[in-house]
């Protein structure tokens, strides 16, 4: 069946080609109609208390995105008219000031001190602005920014909604200079590492094509996250370019034995769609691990890059060998001598020193896993973000000026009696970091009559059997500070309303922690597991899977453990998808060694001699491998101003030739010395084998 179809792609490589372009239209189509959600927090699983609450904020009380904008050294009417032109901005669903209460005719001294306190600081004057629908959506993106333009220099936005806004724009300027950087930087790799000038042209407009089919078929999941969208482009290049390699390789060697090279291409596209669909699938075990994450953002990055995994093998098969085909008179005319070196020499010295190279590769797993359990995290998601963008400016401002470095929403039952409230509300005031409290009650509290509320305040405060209260505090989110204040406030409230809810930033956050936690284990775990199965299948082993995995996770515990032995904290989600992605994309470089290692124990070499083949022999493949993946992820993480996405791809690069070099100076000393239990743990290790699916039939 598969030669079948192979013959048919080979004679007719004009037409496939052009069916492969015409599929980039609705690819495109795709790309542009996929949502992009750029909050973090709403992955969080939806049964947190966090979570139910923010849905409550978002309906019936239309706060689903709280902005607090802050007015400096300008009269009370210009607040004044400020705010009712804001009230005006579509999908603004209100806007409250001292103006609604009080009125502002009344002078700031004459202000009840809990309202003056909240909304005054020396010059500063403070206006809430809620908005219809999530921080997310590009609705209220808009408002947020038509809020900015009506405003003069004077005026500073923050809140995390504003903070989202920011870092979409970001990452929108940033996305075209990450996928150029990643071509250039993967052009650069190919040419020093291939024979040909056209080649790496051809390669990259056939893994160009997958990208583009990928990010298209987004458009059944809905939307991605602005994580997924900014990485995934250069690591689908990364982790599917050995893939090329491979069919390309393996063309070259059917060609000798062939007269027609289409005939040659049929024999390649078979022996690659075996080879790959079983290769493929330890990087598509990293990816999908990602998707046990309770933080769906995991399952958000693995579905996408898993399927881009399994589309990049799609169009090795169907699509690049009809490029070889039509591009193949100037590849041959354009080629060069490759610039890689013979490492026959430098193999022959690490396998005659096999043993030292033992010891070390043992030493180094203590410090190794210690520094990786050791490193610094953090989970304040605008510390991943240039200092100097506008919101960070004013969240700065909100803190330093008004004590306000996070603020908490309470919502509670509309129907507790005010004793009640004046009891809650005291204790809230007394506890440690709270700088202010502000509900309905505290408003009529103030001396306020109740029928001289604005119906607008009452319908932000209260709603279909629920109020909101809105607690201010001078500890940033994400600290242990408060934390440990978000257990206090809920132990209060819920001794007056067992069915309350906090929520807001600092709430989320602390449920995004204790979640990611157990998340890293997990993953881990399952990504382990997955590729312990698929490399014992593949080698029918019992202890090549252990050998292998072994040397990828200390190249593993290496690459998160730089971070404690520099002093660098990194962003909570980059341990997880390293984790899982750097095991799953270059275990493949540990699986090529040991194929080949175990053919040429087969043809009858002894295990020295045979390693030492195997070493040079895999070298050019793997260095070509890991330089791609550096190259497609380095220039990323390099340039982003987003730490998030810098941290990721700047740990992948660095993963991808730790791995390399791994697999090249450790791993051809741990086979050669544990060859033995191998043969004993493994069916026909020497003997007549099944066809292994691998790409080390390349070489």
């Amino acid at each position: 069946m598969v030669e079948k179809v192979a013959h048919k792609l080979t004679r007719r490589p004009k037409l496939v080609a052009l069916i492969a372009v015409l599929l980039l239209i609705p690819s495109g189509l795709g790309y542009v109609g996929t949502r992009v959600n750029y909050d973090i927090l709403t992955y969080l699983p939806q049964d947190l208390e966090s979570s139910q609450g923010e849905r409550l904020l978002e309906e019936p009380f239309h706060m689903a995105a709280t902005s607090m904008l802050i007015v400096e050294d300008m009269p009370a009417a210009y607040t004044n008219d400020l705010l009712y032109a804001i009230r005006q901005v579509p999908n603004v669903s209100n806007a409250l000031w001292l103006s609604n209460a009080v009125g502002i005719q009344i002078p700031v001294d004459f202000i009840p001190a809990n309202l003056r306190e909240m909304f005054y600081a020396g010059e500063a004057t403070m206006m809430i602005i809620q908005y219809d629908k999530s921080g997310a959506d590009e609705a209220t993106m808009e408002a947020i920014q038509t809020v900015r333009d009506i405003c003069n220099e004077k005026c500073f936005l923050a809140g995390f909604s504003v903070v989202i806004k920011d870092t979409k724009d970001l990452v929108d300027q940033e996305l075209p200079i990450y996928v150029g950087l990643a071509v250039l930087l993967s052009l650069a790799a190919m040419s020093l590492t291939m024979e040909s000038v056209v080649l790496p042209f051809v390669f990259l407009a056939s893994i160009g094509m997958a990208i583009v089919y990928n990010f298209g078929t987004n458009i059944f999941l809905g939307q991605i996250s602005y994580i997924t969208k900014a990485i995934a482009a250069v690591l689908q290049l990364g982790v599917t370019m050995d893939y090329s390699i491979f069919l390309y390789h393996r063309y070259l060697e059917e060609k000798t034995r062939c007269e027609d090279k289409r005939d040659a291409m049929t024999r390649a596209i078979v022996a690659a769609f075996t080879s790959l669909s079983g290769s493929s699938l330890t990087t598509i075990a990293g990816f999908i691990a990602l998707c046990f994450m309770r933080l769906t953002l995991g399952r958000d990055i693995g579905i996408v890059m898993a399927k881009g995994v399994v589309l990049g093998v799609a169009t090795v098969i169907l699509v690049l060998p009809a490029l070889l085909l039509l591009f193949d008179k100037q590849i041959e005319m354009h080629k060069h001598r490759s610039l890689l070196p013979d490492f026959s020499g430098v193999n022959g010295w690490v396998v005659k020193h096999r043993r030292w190279f033992v010891a070390v590769f043992l030493l180094l797993f203590p410090p190794a896993l210690y520094a990786q359990s050791h490193a610094g995290v953090y989970y304040k998601l605008d510390e991943a973000l240039p200092q100097d963008m506008a919101s960070i400016v004013a969240n700065n401002k909100l803190k330093d000026e008004f004590d306000m470095a996070t603020s908490h929403f309470v919502l509670l039952s509309d129907g507790l009696p005010a004793t009640d409230m004046n009891r809650m509300e005291a204790e809230l005031e007394e506890v440690e970091g709270i700088t202010s409290v502000l509900s309905y009650h505290t408003m009529l509290g103030g001396g306020i009559p109740d029928f001289f509320i604005p119906a607008e305040v009452r319908d932000m405060l209260k709603q279909e059997g629920w109020q909101m209260m809105m607690i201010n505090s001078e500890y940033a989110t994400a600290s242990d500070e408060v934390s440990a204040q978000l257990r206090r406030i809920s132990a209060i409230i819920k001794a007056y309303d067992p069915a309350a809810l906090i929520t807001g930033e600092a709430a989320l956050t602390d449920d995004l922690i204790s979640t990611s936690a157990v998340d890293f284990q997990v993953t881990n775990y399952i990504s382990i597991a997955a590729i312990l199965i698929i490399v014992a299948w593949l080698f029918r082993s019992a202890s090549m899977p252990v050998v292998l995995v072994a040397a990828i996770e200390l190249a593993i515990f290496i690459n998160q453990g730089i971070p404690y032995f520099t002093g660098t904290v990194i962003p909570f989600v980059s341990p997880t998808i390293i984790g899982c992605v750097q095991l799953g994309a270059t275990v493949d470089y540990a699986i090529l060694l040991a194929t080949r290692f175990r053919e040429e124990l087969q043809s009858g070499k002894e295990r020295v001699e045979a390693i030492t083949i195997a070493a040079t022999a895999s070298d050019g493949s793997i260095i070509t491998s890991s330089l791609v993946m550096f190259c497609a992820t380095l220039g990323v993480g390099l340039i982003s101003e987003i730490e998030i996405i810098s941290s990721i791809c700047t740990m992948l690069a660095r993963g991808a030739l730790i791995s390399a070099l791994v697999s090249i100076f450790l791993m051809p000393s741990v086979l050669c010395v544990c060859e033995p239990l191998i043969q004993r743990t493994s069916l026909r290790w020497k003997g007549e084998t099944n066809q292994v699916p691998h790409k080390a039939r390349a070489l």
